[in-house]
């Protein structure tokens, strides 16, 4: 059993509140599927490293309500395709694909073992029109090439570094959809050098915490 709070606030409190000033409407099933989520995190967490964040309450928040944010960055019309790379424990592309159910994803991970919790989590959420790619991003098929309409790369040191990788994965005209501390900019000229122009930067403070964020939106020029 997945608990948490701070002792004002049940974990479930935490969540849907959280998810509402995000501007999301949440499910009872949608809170079950996350709650699984975190909790499946923390098992495979005892045998291999997926997280640093153990603490209850911070999952909660650093995890699930910042990959929730990505989604003030796109529009999540049905039949939209992203590519998440380096998903790690699946942040944030899962989560987003718990709320928007209608968009198919593609988690990217090359480190074995996180691919093996990410097929493992799929299968017990049921989650349908999720593949899961165990290569290098640079090792993908030409399939893969101008397939997507929206990357996400939270594991990535730089936005430099995620835009590179990834822009070779976006249809042209389409976006990177990236969450970043406060303190990160990139010059137009930067963008321009990797094949990217800045369409728009929501600044936000993640719900029940001090904790700030950037999602900056940019679109892959032609």
């Amino acid at each position: 059993m997945f608990t948490a709070g701070d002792g004002s606030v049940t974990p479930r409190e935490l969540l849907i509140t959280g998810a509402h000033e995000l501007g999301l409407d949440i499910s009872i099933e949608q809170v079950n599927s996350l709650f699984l989520l975190l909790t499946e995190l923390g098992k495979w967490n005892r045998k291999i490293n997926l997280t640093a964040i153990r603490n209850e309450r911070d999952m909660i928040i650093k995890h699930v309500l910042d990959s929730l944010s990505h989604i003030k960055g796109f529009n999540p019309s049905p039949g939209l395709r992203l590519i998440d790379l380096g998903s790690g424990a699946g942040f944030p592309a899962i989560p987003m694909k718990i709320i928007l159910p209608d968009i198919s994803v593609t988690l990217v991970e090359s480190v074995k073992k996180k691919a093996s919790f990410l097929r493992h989590i799929v299968r017990a959420l049921a989650l349908t029109r999720v593949e899961v790619v165990d290569k290098r991003a640079e090792d993908l098929s030409e399939s893969h090439q101008a397939a997507y309409d929206v990357v996400t790369a939270r594991a990535f040191a730089n936005m430099n570094l995620a835009l590179a990788t990834g822009r070779p994965f976006l249809k042209p005209g389409k976006h990177a959809v990236l969450s970043r501390g406060p303190e990160e900019t990139i010059s137009g000229q930067e963008l321009a050098n990797v094949g990217f122009v800045l369409k728009n930067r929501v600044e936000l403070t993640l719900p029940h915490s001090d904790y700030r964020r950037v999602i900056w939106i940019l679109e892959r020029m032609a």
